[in-house]
């Protein structure tokens, strides 16, 4: 889970590189490194995050170079383990992104032949590979190594004796953006967007060799084509655009994405697979996991369709049996865990769907069918627009499998999305700021809801934060009700609302505050609780969705009041490309 960065043409690389090292900082942010050619090769690394010591690394030369973001994996995050890695000679610099699962055996070997180990990282074994096998063409260096590794990797490699830059794919993505007589390489398109929309996806396998005047392709030994795609994410995408944080935009962008993501199904676009299922299988790590609870509740409330949902990081280990639709839910496309459990999923002979954000991502190519959401480049490490528009197209999705029950509903929900971004969340923040615990509770599709309200909580604002079904409180978690510990209560006026009005008076009992989401005009519920947050009285669509972006924003206000990193919070990283 870290972020790399080449650049190869006419201008001083190491400027282009902090610049584009700088906005993947979301993909890891423990230390970084940079090398290029100049007089030799120039290395720059340290432990720490870019965006406060880039100016260390001003002084490099050269028009080619490479960069590195990272999120430790192997080794404890110092100058040392930082990327770019070199081999004995220093004739060969590299930066990885991925895990090399058989780095062990291959350094014990490597020792065994004399070759010199500094850091602790799997990646280093690379680089002296690489060593071996370098006599006068790094292209087929790199050719060579690739069959002895095992695990993902998206590599760069440069050698002062050669001006080109050598890229590799598997399992980690790798994008390739074109210029005018230069090239750009890097994790996502975030770095590439202020120098061109023209893209290259490598994939899986694919070895590219950038020079100033060309770039070519290799898939083993065998020159391959691959299509030029135009990348429709602005520049000011990627901005604050006068936002205290990256997140607090891209909560204020969620009726837009809802809205537009939405519109990326209708009946004559809705996969076959989906239109003929009897019951769906989900698979999904972290808040991409939630929606797909949330799809569960509604797809078999309102269709009748049986669905299960599964983790998608055990279901490579505890394979379920399906015979079914499988869909996978990635933000990112390249959810290590979640590619895995489809194509573990595709082995069984079962037709597999990927919800994915990202255009040229690893799961469009594993999937059978991908849609594609319409969030735009998410940089906040906390999910929140690509979650709405996740739902967008699970709703949609449930929609036009049950006859368009619900078109209006979800053509003018961003309204609703756009009203509960002016409330007044002062009292509620008030109140978790000061707690230790905070237990968030909901029934039906209310209980994914207060899932991904406490993962907000807790990720952003370090405050212990569980998510349960209302009814479960008593079977054990009540022993930690206080005063001290708020309970955050879904309440809205269903089937469930007498009995979720009785759950709450028994937290009330146990000393717990209580802050209650329901609809507006509630007056009994306003007046068994200790605060009271109103939302418009929409549909049950549109309640889970104004619910969520509450909860994304007391989560926000709350972490903002105690002074923490909101877009970097610690030891996460935005795109988990390892198991």
């Amino acid at each position: 889970m870290c972020g790399i960065v080449g650049y190869i043409g006419r201008k001083t690389a190491a400027p282009i590189i902090i610049k584009g090292l700088k906005k993947l900082e979301y993909r890891g942010y423990d230390s970084f490194g940079i090398a290029t050619i100049g007089s030799g090769i120039e290395i720059c690394k340290h432990a720490g995050r870019i965006s406060e010591n880039a100016r260390s690394a001003l002084h490099l030369n050269g028009t080619i170079g490479i960069g590195h973001t990272r999120w430790a994996t192997h080794g404890v995050p110092n100058d040392i383990n930082a990327h770019p890695h070199t081999d004995c000679k220093n004739r060969i610099a590299i930066v990885h992104n991925g895990i090399i699962e058989n780095y062990a055996i291959l350094k014990r070997q490597l020792i065994a032949r004399g070759h010199r180990f500094l850091s602790e990282t799997d990646t280093e074994v690379i680089a002296h590979l690489i060593e071996e096998n370098y006599k006068d063409n790094l292209l087929s260096a790199v050719q060579n190594i690739v069959p002895k590794l095992q695990g993902s990797f998206a590599l760069l490699v440069i050698s002062p004796e050669e001006e080109r830059i050598i890229a590799a794919r598997n399992a980690s993505p790798l994008v390739i953006g074109i210029g005018d007589g230069e090239y750009f390489a890097a994790s996502d398109m975030t770095p590439v967007l202020e120098y061109t929309e023209r893209a290259v996806f490598l994939e899986d396998g694919d070895i590219a060799s950038l020079s100033p005047a060309n770039l070519e392709i290799y898939h083993g030994e065998k020159r391959v084509e691959r299509s030029v795609e135009l990348v429709d994410w602005s520049v000011e995408d990627t901005r604050k655009g006068g936002f205290a944080h990256y997140m607090l935009k891209e909560i204020y962008e969620q009726p837009q994405a809802f809205y537009d993501s939405t519109r990326t199904l209708d009946q004559e676009t809705l996969p076959a697979s989906v239109k003929k299922t009897s019951s769906v299988a989900i698979v999904a790590c972290g808040s991409s996991f939630h929606a797909g609870l949330i799809f569960k509740y509604l797809l078999e409330e309102t269709c009748g369709i049986p669905a299960r949902i599964e983790y998608a990081s055990e279901f490579k280990y505890f394979p379920p049996p399906v015979s079914c639709l499988v869909i996978g839910i990635t933000q990112s496309g390249e959810t290590a865990d979640t590619l895995t459990a489809l194509k573990q999923a595709k082995s069984h002979n079962c037709p597999t769907i990927a919800i994915t954000n990202v255009p040229g991502s690893s799961v469009s190519r594993i999937a059978d069918t991908t849609i594609f959401m319409r969030a735009g480049p998410e940089i906040s490490v906390a999910a929140t627009k690509s979650f709405i528009a996740q739902l967008a197209v699970l709703m949609q999705l449930v929609n036009l499998r049950s006859g368009e029950q619900f078109t209006k509903v979800l053509l003018h929900a961003h309204r609703a999305i756009e009203e509960v971004l002016l409330m007044d969340l002062s009292d509620a923040v008030s109140a978790c700021k000061q707690a230790q615990s905070i237990f968030y509770v909901g029934r039906g599709p209310f209980y994914p809801v207060s899932l991904e309200g406490a993962l907000k909580m807790k990720e952003i604002s370090y405050i212990h934060a569980e998510g349960y079904a209302a009814g479960e409180l008593k079977h054990g978690p009540f022993a930690l009700l206080s005063k001290d510990t708020p309970v955050i209560a879904i309440c809205m006026p269903d089937e469930t609302y007498g009995v979720m009005i009785s759950n709450i008076k028994e937290m009330k009992a146990r000393g717990a505050p209580v802050i209650a989401l329901g609809i507006e005009g509630d007056s009994e519920l306003a007046d068994i609780v200790d605060i009271f947050i109103p939302l418009p009285k929409t549909h049950k669509f549109v309640q889970i969705l104004t619910s969520l972006v509450v909860f994304q924003l007391l989560a926000y206000h709350t972490a903002v009041a105690l002074q923490r990193d909101v877009d970097k919070p610690r030891n996460l990283a935005k795109s988990v490309t390892v198991e």
